[in-house]
Protein backbone atom coordinates (compact mmCIF):
# COMPACT_ATOMS: atom_id res chain seq x y z
CA UNK A 1 0.00 0.00 0.00
CA UNK A 2 1.41 3.31 -1.14
CA UNK A 3 1.53 5.99 1.93
CA UNK A 4 1.65 9.56 1.26
CA UNK A 5 1.39 12.90 3.70
CA UNK A 6 0.75 16.16 1.97
CA UNK A 7 1.32 18.99 4.46
CA UNK A 8 -0.28 22.37 3.44
CA UNK A 9 1.05 25.65 5.37
CA UNK A 10 -0.46 28.37 6.07
CA UNK A 11 0.22 31.55 8.55
CA UNK A 12 -2.60 30.44 10.89
CA UNK A 13 -2.28 26.83 10.61
CA UNK A 14 -1.22 23.07 8.84
CA UNK A 15 -3.25 20.79 7.06
CA UNK A 16 -1.89 17.65 6.63
CA UNK A 17 -3.69 14.92 4.20
CA UNK A 18 -2.91 11.16 4.86
CA UNK A 19 -3.71 9.50 1.39
CA UNK A 20 -3.65 5.51 1.14
CA UNK A 21 -3.31 4.53 -2.61
CA UNK A 22 -3.91 8.38 -3.75
CA UNK A 23 -7.14 8.15 -1.59
CA UNK A 24 -7.57 10.45 0.99
CA UNK A 25 -8.20 8.64 4.79
CA UNK A 26 -6.92 11.27 7.19
CA UNK A 27 -7.02 14.96 7.37
CA UNK A 28 -5.66 17.02 10.53
CA UNK A 29 -5.43 20.57 10.96
CA UNK A 30 -2.97 21.72 13.61
CA UNK A 31 -3.48 25.36 14.90
CA UNK A 32 -0.13 27.63 15.33
CA UNK A 33 -1.48 28.53 18.71
CA UNK A 34 -2.73 25.94 20.12
CA UNK A 35 -2.06 25.65 24.17
CA UNK A 36 -1.67 21.75 24.22
CA UNK A 37 -2.42 18.59 22.05
CA UNK A 38 -2.77 14.91 23.43
CA UNK A 39 0.70 13.35 24.63
CA UNK A 40 1.69 16.67 26.15
CA UNK A 41 2.73 15.95 29.79
CA UNK A 42 2.34 18.57 32.56
CA UNK A 43 2.05 19.11 36.52
CA UNK A 44 -1.82 19.47 37.57
CA UNK A 45 -2.77 21.15 41.27
CA UNK A 46 -5.60 18.93 42.64
CA UNK A 47 -8.46 22.04 42.52
CA UNK A 48 -11.74 20.16 43.11
CA UNK A 49 -12.81 16.62 43.94
CA UNK A 50 -15.79 15.03 43.20
CA UNK A 51 -17.02 11.89 44.98
CA UNK A 52 -20.02 11.21 43.15
CA UNK A 53 -17.98 11.49 39.45
CA UNK A 54 -14.96 9.44 41.17
CA UNK A 55 -13.11 12.63 39.98
CA UNK A 56 -11.15 15.27 40.37
CA UNK A 57 -10.51 18.66 38.35
CA UNK A 58 -7.17 20.10 37.92
CA UNK A 59 -5.41 23.18 36.89
CA UNK A 60 -2.64 22.48 34.67
CA UNK A 61 -1.50 26.07 34.28
CA UNK A 62 -3.59 26.99 30.91
CA UNK A 63 -6.36 29.16 32.19
CA UNK A 64 -8.81 28.23 30.08
CA UNK A 65 -11.36 24.95 31.40
CA UNK A 66 -10.16 23.00 34.00
CA UNK A 67 -8.85 19.75 32.93
CA UNK A 68 -10.90 16.31 34.27
CA UNK A 69 -9.12 13.28 35.92
CA UNK A 70 -11.52 10.20 36.30
CA UNK A 71 -10.29 7.53 38.92
CA UNK A 72 -9.96 4.60 36.07
CA UNK A 73 -6.99 6.90 34.62
CA UNK A 74 -4.90 7.45 37.36
CA UNK A 75 -3.24 4.06 36.98
CA UNK A 76 -1.79 1.45 39.35
CA UNK A 77 1.88 2.88 40.13
CA UNK A 78 -0.38 6.44 40.97
CA UNK A 79 1.56 6.39 44.84
CA UNK A 80 5.01 6.16 43.01
CA UNK A 81 4.03 9.22 40.83
CA UNK A 82 2.81 11.29 43.34
CA UNK A 83 5.96 10.28 45.93
CA UNK A 84 8.18 11.23 42.38
CA UNK A 85 6.36 14.31 41.93
CA UNK A 86 6.68 15.95 45.35
CA UNK A 87 10.36 14.86 45.83
CA UNK A 88 11.25 16.37 42.42
CA UNK A 89 9.37 19.37 43.42
CA UNK A 90 10.99 19.51 46.45
CA UNK A 91 14.57 18.90 45.49
CA UNK A 92 14.44 15.87 47.43
CA UNK A 93 15.17 13.41 44.99
CA UNK A 94 18.32 14.91 42.90
CA UNK A 95 18.07 12.65 39.43
CA UNK A 96 15.77 11.83 36.91
CA UNK A 97 17.24 8.05 37.12
CA UNK A 98 14.66 5.19 39.02
CA UNK A 99 17.06 2.39 39.56
CA UNK A 100 17.13 3.50 43.40
CA UNK A 101 13.64 5.08 43.76
CA UNK A 102 11.38 2.61 46.22
CA UNK A 103 8.03 2.18 44.01
CA UNK A 104 5.35 2.08 46.09
CA UNK A 105 2.42 -0.89 46.29
CA UNK A 106 0.12 -0.60 42.85
CA UNK A 107 -3.25 1.20 43.92
CA UNK A 108 -6.27 -1.39 43.97
CA UNK A 109 -8.52 -0.65 40.43
CA UNK A 110 -11.67 -0.37 42.18
CA UNK A 111 -10.89 2.65 45.15
CA UNK A 112 -12.05 5.81 46.17
CA UNK A 113 -10.39 9.05 44.68
CA UNK A 114 -10.77 10.71 47.74
CA UNK A 115 -8.35 8.50 48.98
CA UNK A 116 -5.75 9.16 46.45
CA UNK A 117 -5.71 12.74 46.28
CA UNK A 118 -6.51 15.81 48.81
CA UNK A 119 -6.59 19.49 47.51
CA UNK A 120 -3.45 21.37 46.34
CA UNK A 121 -1.32 18.24 45.88
CA UNK A 122 1.05 18.30 42.71
CA UNK A 123 0.22 15.52 40.10
CA UNK A 124 2.34 14.75 36.88
CA UNK A 125 -0.24 14.16 34.55
CA UNK A 126 -0.85 13.64 30.52
CA UNK A 127 -3.56 14.61 27.97
CA UNK A 128 -5.35 12.27 26.88
CA UNK A 129 -8.12 13.71 25.09
CA UNK A 130 -9.01 17.33 23.75
CA UNK A 131 -11.61 19.41 24.83
CA UNK A 132 -14.76 18.37 22.96
CA UNK A 133 -17.66 20.58 23.70
CA UNK A 134 -18.10 22.06 26.53
CA UNK A 135 -15.70 19.70 28.36
CA UNK A 136 -12.23 20.51 29.04
CA UNK A 137 -9.71 18.05 28.49
CA UNK A 138 -8.88 14.73 29.57
CA UNK A 139 -5.95 13.62 32.22
CA UNK A 140 -4.58 10.66 32.57
CA UNK A 141 -1.80 9.93 35.22
CA UNK A 142 -0.37 6.38 32.78
CA UNK A 143 2.53 8.41 31.87
CA UNK A 144 3.77 7.40 28.81
CA UNK A 145 6.81 8.43 26.31
CA UNK A 146 6.59 7.30 23.04
CA UNK A 147 8.84 6.93 20.23
CA UNK A 148 9.41 4.79 16.97
CA UNK A 149 10.00 1.50 18.10
CA UNK A 150 8.99 1.21 21.72
CA UNK A 151 6.73 3.32 24.28
CA UNK A 152 8.36 3.66 27.67
CA UNK A 153 5.86 3.77 30.78
CA UNK A 154 7.68 4.55 33.94
CA UNK A 155 7.25 3.05 37.40
CA UNK A 156 7.17 -0.43 36.45
CA UNK A 157 9.32 -3.32 35.00
CA UNK A 158 7.01 -4.52 32.24
CA UNK A 159 8.27 -5.28 28.90
CA UNK A 160 5.43 -6.14 26.81
CA UNK A 161 5.04 -6.69 23.13
CA UNK A 162 2.82 -5.43 20.21
CA UNK A 163 0.12 -7.96 19.39
CA UNK A 164 0.46 -7.01 15.81
CA UNK A 165 4.14 -8.70 15.74
CA UNK A 166 2.54 -12.30 14.89
CA UNK A 167 6.40 -14.20 15.03
CA UNK A 168 6.63 -16.07 18.09
CA UNK A 169 10.39 -16.03 17.70
CA UNK A 170 10.84 -12.44 16.87
CA UNK A 171 8.26 -11.65 19.75
CA UNK A 172 10.93 -13.57 21.93
CA UNK A 173 13.66 -12.14 20.58
CA UNK A 174 12.77 -8.07 20.90
CA UNK A 175 11.35 -9.58 24.75
CA UNK A 176 14.78 -10.25 25.34
CA UNK A 177 16.59 -7.73 24.13
CA UNK A 178 14.94 -4.65 25.58
CA UNK A 179 14.50 -6.71 29.38
CA UNK A 180 18.44 -6.64 28.71
CA UNK A 181 19.11 -2.88 27.97
CA UNK A 182 16.10 -0.89 29.37
CA UNK A 183 17.05 1.26 32.60
CA UNK A 184 15.51 -0.30 35.99
CA UNK A 185 11.68 0.59 37.35
CA UNK A 186 11.06 1.58 33.76
CA UNK A 187 8.38 -0.44 31.60
CA UNK A 188 8.39 -0.54 27.31
CA UNK A 189 5.86 -1.34 25.20
CA UNK A 190 7.85 -2.71 21.64
CA UNK A 191 5.85 -1.28 18.72
CA UNK A 192 5.35 -3.16 15.53
CA UNK A 193 8.35 -0.90 13.75
CA UNK A 194 11.10 -2.39 16.18
CA UNK A 195 10.46 -5.68 13.86
CA UNK A 196 14.15 -6.94 12.97
CA UNK A 197 15.75 -3.55 14.20
CA UNK A 198 19.11 -4.09 16.18
CA UNK A 199 20.07 -3.62 19.85
CA UNK A 200 21.88 -0.24 18.95
CA UNK A 201 18.72 0.98 17.13
CA UNK A 202 16.73 -0.14 20.63
CA UNK A 203 19.25 1.31 22.61
CA UNK A 204 19.83 4.67 20.52
CA UNK A 205 15.85 5.09 20.98
CA UNK A 206 15.56 4.25 24.81
CA UNK A 207 18.48 7.25 24.93
CA UNK A 208 16.42 9.51 23.61
CA UNK A 209 12.93 8.96 25.64
CA UNK A 210 15.23 8.84 28.99
CA UNK A 211 16.49 12.11 27.61
CA UNK A 212 13.03 13.36 27.24
CA UNK A 213 11.88 12.19 31.25
CA UNK A 214 15.39 14.27 32.29
CA UNK A 215 13.82 17.37 30.89
CA UNK A 216 10.51 16.97 32.79
CA UNK A 217 12.48 16.51 36.30
CA UNK A 218 14.47 19.10 35.41
CA UNK A 219 11.34 21.03 34.56
CA UNK A 220 9.72 19.62 38.32
CA UNK A 221 12.82 20.85 39.96
CA UNK A 222 13.06 24.29 38.46
CA UNK A 223 9.60 25.32 38.34
CA UNK A 224 7.20 23.03 40.39
CA UNK A 225 3.89 25.32 39.25
CA UNK A 226 1.35 23.99 37.04
CA UNK A 227 2.35 24.34 33.24
CA UNK A 228 3.51 22.34 30.66
CA UNK A 229 6.41 20.01 31.09
CA UNK A 230 7.36 18.32 27.55
CA UNK A 231 5.28 18.81 24.29
CA UNK A 232 4.53 15.96 22.14
CA UNK A 233 6.09 16.25 18.84
CA UNK A 234 3.80 18.39 16.58
CA UNK A 235 1.38 16.60 14.68
CA UNK A 236 3.27 16.33 11.75
CA UNK A 237 6.58 15.11 13.22
CA UNK A 238 4.23 12.87 15.34
CA UNK A 239 2.43 11.38 12.12
CA UNK A 240 5.32 10.47 10.58
CA UNK A 241 7.04 8.74 13.31
CA UNK A 242 3.74 6.37 14.40
CA UNK A 243 3.29 5.53 10.59
CA UNK A 244 6.48 5.39 9.11
CA UNK A 245 6.96 2.03 7.24
CA UNK A 246 8.38 0.98 3.86
CA UNK A 247 4.99 1.28 2.38
CA UNK A 248 5.42 5.34 3.27
CA UNK A 249 6.74 6.43 -0.21
CA UNK A 250 6.33 10.56 -0.15
CA UNK A 251 5.70 13.36 2.08
CA UNK A 252 5.21 17.16 0.51
CA UNK A 253 4.92 20.18 2.08
CA UNK A 254 5.01 24.01 0.58
CA UNK A 255 6.66 24.87 3.89
CA UNK A 256 10.49 25.22 3.74
CA UNK A 257 10.99 25.51 7.34
CA UNK A 258 8.52 22.32 7.41
CA UNK A 259 10.81 20.74 5.05
CA UNK A 260 14.23 21.01 6.53
CA UNK A 261 12.52 20.09 10.01
CA UNK A 262 11.03 16.76 8.48
CA UNK A 263 14.25 15.87 6.20
CA UNK A 264 16.27 16.03 9.65
CA UNK A 265 14.05 14.15 11.36
CA UNK A 266 13.54 11.05 9.38
CA UNK A 267 17.53 11.45 8.32
CA UNK A 268 17.76 10.54 12.30
CA UNK A 269 15.29 7.77 12.19
CA UNK A 270 15.82 5.91 9.21
CA UNK A 271 18.29 7.68 7.03
CA UNK A 272 17.35 5.26 3.92
CA UNK A 273 13.99 7.42 3.60
CA UNK A 274 15.43 10.59 3.81
CA UNK A 275 14.40 11.44 0.52
CA UNK A 276 11.12 10.58 0.25
CA UNK A 277 10.44 14.38 1.69
CA UNK A 278 9.76 16.69 -1.30
CA UNK A 279 9.48 20.11 -1.15
CA UNK A 280 6.37 21.78 -3.21
CA UNK A 281 7.15 24.84 -5.26
CA UNK A 282 4.73 25.35 -7.72
CA UNK A 283 2.13 28.03 -8.63
CA UNK A 284 -0.06 25.58 -8.13
CA UNK A 285 -1.62 25.13 -4.78
CA UNK A 286 -0.22 21.20 -2.90
CA UNK A 287 -3.90 20.35 -2.09
CA UNK A 288 -4.91 21.29 -5.93
CA UNK A 289 -2.50 18.98 -7.61
CA UNK A 290 -2.28 16.00 -5.22
CA UNK A 291 -6.38 16.08 -5.42
CA UNK A 292 -7.02 16.42 -1.80
CA UNK A 293 -9.44 19.28 -2.10
CA UNK A 294 -11.65 17.51 -4.91
CA UNK A 295 -11.30 14.70 -2.84
CA UNK A 296 -12.67 17.06 0.47
CA UNK A 297 -15.22 18.41 -1.27
CA UNK A 298 -17.01 15.23 -2.42
CA UNK A 299 -16.04 12.99 0.92
CA UNK A 300 -18.18 15.23 3.33
CA UNK A 301 -21.59 16.09 4.41
CA UNK A 302 -24.69 14.16 5.42
CA UNK A 303 -24.45 12.17 1.65
CA UNK A 304 -21.66 9.90 0.11
CA UNK A 305 -22.44 8.53 -3.55
CA UNK A 306 -19.93 5.99 -4.32
CA UNK A 307 -18.73 4.77 -7.70
CA UNK A 308 -21.65 1.93 -8.10
CA UNK A 309 -24.20 4.40 -7.39
CA UNK A 310 -24.77 3.59 -3.54
CA UNK A 311 -24.69 5.91 -0.84
CA UNK A 312 -24.43 6.43 2.36
CA UNK A 313 -26.50 9.15 4.78
CA UNK A 314 -24.29 9.88 8.21
CA UNK A 315 -26.87 11.43 10.87
CA UNK A 316 -25.05 12.73 13.88
CA UNK A 317 -27.14 12.98 16.90
CA UNK A 318 -26.13 13.69 21.21
CA UNK A 319 -25.98 10.33 21.55
CA UNK A 320 -24.40 8.51 18.72
CA UNK A 321 -23.70 8.38 14.94
CA UNK A 322 -26.01 6.99 12.66
CA UNK A 323 -24.89 5.54 9.18
CA UNK A 324 -27.82 3.92 6.50
CA UNK A 325 -26.42 2.31 3.55
CA UNK A 326 -28.53 2.56 0.86
CA UNK A 327 -28.38 0.78 -3.16
CA UNK A 328 -29.14 3.46 -5.21
CA UNK A 329 -31.56 3.97 -8.19
CA UNK A 330 -27.83 2.26 -10.47
CA UNK A 331 -28.47 -0.64 -8.68
CA UNK A 332 -27.70 -3.92 -11.15
CA UNK A 333 -30.87 -5.84 -11.82
CA UNK A 334 -29.29 -9.34 -10.26
CA UNK A 335 -29.85 -11.86 -7.97
CA UNK A 336 -31.11 -9.71 -4.54
CA UNK A 337 -28.90 -11.25 -1.88
CA UNK A 338 -26.05 -11.04 -3.92
CA UNK A 339 -26.57 -7.19 -4.71
CA UNK A 340 -27.35 -6.67 -1.12
CA UNK A 341 -24.08 -8.13 -0.22
CA UNK A 342 -22.02 -6.22 -2.59
CA UNK A 343 -23.22 -3.01 -1.95
CA UNK A 344 -22.88 -4.04 1.77
CA UNK A 345 -19.00 -4.85 1.13
CA UNK A 346 -18.76 -1.47 -0.68
CA UNK A 347 -20.15 0.66 1.73
CA UNK A 348 -18.35 -1.24 4.55
CA UNK A 349 -14.65 0.01 2.65
CA UNK A 350 -16.15 3.41 2.43
CA UNK A 351 -17.67 3.40 6.02
CA UNK A 352 -14.12 2.23 7.14
CA UNK A 353 -12.62 5.27 5.55
CA UNK A 354 -15.46 7.72 6.75
CA UNK A 355 -14.81 6.99 10.28
CA UNK A 356 -10.97 7.54 9.82
CA UNK A 357 -11.23 10.54 7.64
CA UNK A 358 -13.83 12.55 10.28
CA UNK A 359 -12.40 10.91 13.04
CA UNK A 360 -15.84 9.63 14.20
CA UNK A 361 -15.77 8.52 17.91
CA UNK A 362 -17.81 7.29 19.92
CA UNK A 363 -21.14 4.82 19.23
CA UNK A 364 -21.66 4.17 15.96
CA UNK A 365 -25.07 2.08 14.40
CA UNK A 366 -24.89 1.24 10.91
CA UNK A 367 -27.88 -0.22 9.51
CA UNK A 368 -26.83 -2.34 6.68
CA UNK A 369 -29.21 -3.75 3.50
CA UNK A 370 -30.64 -6.77 4.75
CA UNK A 371 -29.18 -9.94 4.21
CA UNK A 372 -30.84 -13.30 4.43
CA UNK A 373 -27.64 -15.71 4.33
CA UNK A 374 -25.70 -15.82 7.40
CA UNK A 375 -22.27 -16.87 5.13
CA UNK A 376 -23.35 -13.23 3.85
CA UNK A 377 -23.55 -11.38 6.83
CA UNK A 378 -19.70 -13.53 8.75
CA UNK A 379 -18.48 -12.34 5.31
CA UNK A 380 -19.51 -8.33 5.75
CA UNK A 381 -18.16 -8.49 9.89
CA UNK A 382 -14.90 -9.87 9.04
CA UNK A 383 -14.67 -7.35 5.64
CA UNK A 384 -15.84 -5.01 8.05
CA UNK A 385 -12.71 -5.94 10.64
CA UNK A 386 -10.24 -6.04 7.80
CA UNK A 387 -11.10 -2.68 6.57
CA UNK A 388 -10.55 -1.45 9.77
CA UNK A 389 -6.99 -2.85 10.16
CA UNK A 390 -5.21 0.37 9.48
CA UNK A 391 -7.40 2.52 12.03
CA UNK A 392 -4.91 3.70 14.64
CA UNK A 393 -7.93 4.54 16.97
CA UNK A 394 -9.02 1.96 19.23
CA UNK A 395 -12.41 0.20 18.38
CA UNK A 396 -14.34 -2.46 18.90
CA UNK A 397 -16.79 -4.10 16.04
CA UNK A 398 -19.73 -6.43 17.06
CA UNK A 399 -21.53 -8.36 14.62
CA UNK A 400 -24.52 -7.79 12.89
CA UNK A 401 -28.11 -8.11 15.18
CA UNK A 402 -31.24 -9.75 14.25
CA UNK A 403 -32.07 -6.41 12.54
CA UNK A 404 -29.45 -6.18 10.53
CA UNK A 405 -27.51 -3.59 12.54
CA UNK A 406 -23.99 -3.20 13.15
CA UNK A 407 -22.62 -1.89 16.38
CA UNK A 408 -18.97 -0.53 16.48
CA UNK A 409 -17.10 1.95 18.91
CA UNK A 410 -14.37 3.69 18.23
CA UNK A 411 -12.04 5.92 20.86
CA UNK A 412 -12.28 9.44 20.83
CA UNK A 413 -9.75 11.65 21.19
CA UNK A 414 -10.21 15.23 19.32
CA UNK A 415 -13.59 16.42 18.37
CA UNK A 416 -15.16 15.41 15.03
CA UNK A 417 -13.85 16.79 12.19
CA UNK A 418 -16.36 18.80 10.34
CA UNK A 419 -16.29 20.48 7.27
CA UNK A 420 -19.20 22.18 5.65
CA UNK A 421 -18.86 21.34 1.60
CA UNK A 422 -21.54 23.41 0.82
CA UNK A 423 -20.70 26.93 -0.86
CA UNK A 424 -22.40 29.91 -1.07
CA UNK A 425 -23.18 30.62 -5.09
CA UNK A 426 -20.18 33.08 -5.66
CA UNK A 427 -21.54 33.80 -9.31
CA UNK A 428 -24.61 35.05 -8.63
CA UNK A 429 -24.44 36.03 -4.83
CA UNK A 430 -27.98 34.57 -4.24
CA UNK A 431 -29.36 36.47 -7.40
CA UNK A 432 -29.76 33.10 -9.86
CA UNK A 433 -28.11 35.76 -12.80
CA UNK A 434 -24.48 35.63 -13.76
CA UNK A 435 -22.61 37.26 -15.79
CA UNK A 436 -22.78 36.00 -19.31
CA UNK A 437 -20.18 33.27 -20.27
CA UNK A 438 -19.79 35.01 -23.73
CA UNK A 439 -18.23 37.84 -22.21
CA UNK A 440 -16.16 36.02 -19.78
CA UNK A 441 -12.88 35.85 -22.23
CA UNK A 442 -13.56 40.24 -22.71
CA UNK A 443 -13.59 40.35 -19.02
CA UNK A 444 -9.89 38.33 -18.72
CA UNK A 445 -8.82 40.04 -21.42
CA UNK A 446 -9.54 43.52 -19.67
CA UNK A 447 -7.93 42.68 -16.90
CA UNK A 448 -4.57 41.17 -18.51
CA UNK A 449 -4.80 44.60 -20.18
CA UNK A 450 -4.72 46.52 -16.76
CA UNK A 451 -2.11 44.52 -15.60
CA UNK A 452 0.42 44.37 -18.44
CA UNK A 453 0.33 47.77 -18.17
CA UNK A 454 0.87 48.83 -14.73
CA UNK A 455 3.61 46.12 -14.12
CA UNK A 456 4.81 45.16 -17.59
CA UNK A 457 7.57 43.17 -16.48
CA UNK A 458 5.43 41.57 -14.55
CA UNK A 459 5.33 37.42 -14.58
CA UNK A 460 2.09 36.16 -14.31
CA UNK A 461 -0.15 33.40 -14.32
CA UNK A 462 -4.40 32.81 -14.24
CA UNK A 463 -6.14 30.74 -12.48
CA UNK A 464 -9.51 29.53 -13.93
CA UNK A 465 -12.30 26.75 -14.14
CA UNK A 466 -10.87 23.29 -15.79
CA UNK A 467 -13.90 23.83 -18.63
CA UNK A 468 -12.71 27.42 -19.52
CA UNK A 469 -8.95 26.00 -19.26
CA UNK A 470 -9.36 23.86 -21.79
CA UNK A 471 -11.22 26.40 -24.19
CA UNK A 472 -8.74 28.88 -23.91
CA UNK A 473 -5.73 26.20 -24.44
CA UNK A 474 -7.97 24.53 -27.26
CA UNK A 475 -6.54 24.36 -31.02
CA UNK A 476 -3.11 26.21 -32.80
CA UNK A 477 -5.02 29.61 -32.42
CA UNK A 478 -6.31 29.22 -28.71
CA UNK A 479 -7.09 32.20 -26.63
CA UNK A 480 -3.80 31.75 -24.58
CA UNK A 481 -1.88 31.97 -28.08
CA UNK A 482 -3.50 35.34 -29.21
CA UNK A 483 -2.89 36.70 -25.51
CA UNK A 484 1.33 35.88 -26.28
CA UNK A 485 1.20 37.61 -30.18
CA UNK A 486 -0.74 40.33 -28.81
CA UNK A 487 0.97 41.43 -25.59
CA UNK A 488 4.31 39.54 -26.45
CA UNK A 489 4.36 37.27 -22.85
CA UNK A 490 3.37 33.70 -22.11
CA UNK A 491 0.60 34.18 -19.86
CA UNK A 492 0.41 30.47 -17.54
CA UNK A 493 -3.25 29.13 -17.58
CA UNK A 494 -3.39 27.02 -14.14
CA UNK A 495 -6.86 24.82 -14.10
CA UNK A 496 -8.51 25.53 -10.90
CA UNK A 497 -11.05 22.59 -9.58
CA UNK A 498 -12.66 24.29 -6.87
CA UNK A 499 -13.03 27.05 -9.06
CA UNK A 500 -16.91 27.84 -10.04
CA UNK A 501 -17.38 28.67 -13.92
CA UNK A 502 -16.91 32.04 -14.10
CA UNK A 503 -14.48 33.06 -11.26
CA UNK A 504 -10.75 33.14 -12.70
CA UNK A 505 -8.05 35.14 -10.25
CA UNK A 506 -4.00 36.47 -11.67
CA UNK A 507 -1.50 35.44 -9.40
CA UNK A 508 2.23 36.48 -9.46
CA UNK A 509 5.62 34.60 -8.85
CA UNK A 510 5.04 34.28 -5.39
CA UNK A 511 1.69 33.19 -5.74
CA UNK A 512 0.10 35.95 -4.71
CA UNK A 513 -3.03 37.37 -5.61
CA UNK A 514 -2.83 40.61 -7.87
CA UNK A 515 -5.85 42.64 -6.55
CA UNK A 516 -7.47 43.99 -9.98
CA UNK A 517 -9.19 47.03 -7.65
Amino acid sequence: MDKELIIRSTPAEVDIALLENRKLVELHTESKDVNFSVGDIFLGSIKMLRPGLNATFLDIGIGKKDAFLHYTDIGPQIKSLCKYTAMACNKQYNTHILENFPLEPDNPKNGRIENVFKRGNLVLVQILKEPISTKGPRLTCEITLPGRYMVMTPFNNVVAVSKKITDQEERKRLKYLVESIKPKNFGVIVRTAAVGKKVADLHEEIRNLMAKWRKIHKELESNGKPGKLLSELDKTSSLVRDLMNDSFNRIVTDNKELHNSLRDYIKGVSPSQEKIVNYHNSKVPIFEKYRVNRQIKSSFGKAYTMPSGAYLIIEHTEAMHVIDVNSGPKAQKRNQEEAALAVNLESAEEIARQLRLRDIGGLIIIDFIDMRNFNNKQTLVKAMKDFMKNDRAQHTILPLSKFGLMQITRQRVRPELEINNLEQCSSCLGTGKVTPSIVLGDEMERSVDYIISSHPKAKIALQLHPYIHAYFTKGVFSKQWSWFMKYKKWIKLIPMEDFHLNEFKFIDVYNDEIRLN
